[in-house]
């Protein structure tokens, strides 16, 4: 009986430990946002525009994706998705926030002159 106390001892104190994983950082949450993106699209990443902490819940990164390649490549369409990754890494969400071509010019955040 004893033997028994004691397995659950350590395998409860296992659980906890393993339960606390090893904060997620910029590059990785990056990198696996890059990754997952990729997956669920089938299209490559071109370019990461944003990245920030979502507070305990995770990270969120803004990622561009050539959506449709043209010639000439000026004139190809990409597209800004929103991922959102939880504190392990993990997909949780991803949106499409706008449709583009590689030559237009971003006036979001310009104030007029």
């Amino acid at each position: 009986m004893a033997e028994r106390k004691q397995t659950r001892k350590s395998t409860s104190r296992s659980r906890s430990s393993g339960s606390r994983q090893k904060k997620l950082s910029a590059a990785e949450a990056v990198g696996r946002a890059r990754d997952q993106i990729e997956k669920l699209l089938g299209r490559p990443a071109e370019t990461i525009s944003s990245f920030s902490a979502n507070g305990s819940k995770g990270w969120v990164v803004t990622v561009e994706v050539v959506e449709l390649e043209r010639i000439p490549e000026s004139t190809s369409l990409l597209a800004s998705y929103e991922v959102k990754l939880d504190n392990q890494g993990d997909l949780v969400e991803a949106r499409r926030l706008r449709r583009y071509s590689r030559n237009q010019v971003d006036m979001q955040g310009k104030e007029d002159e």
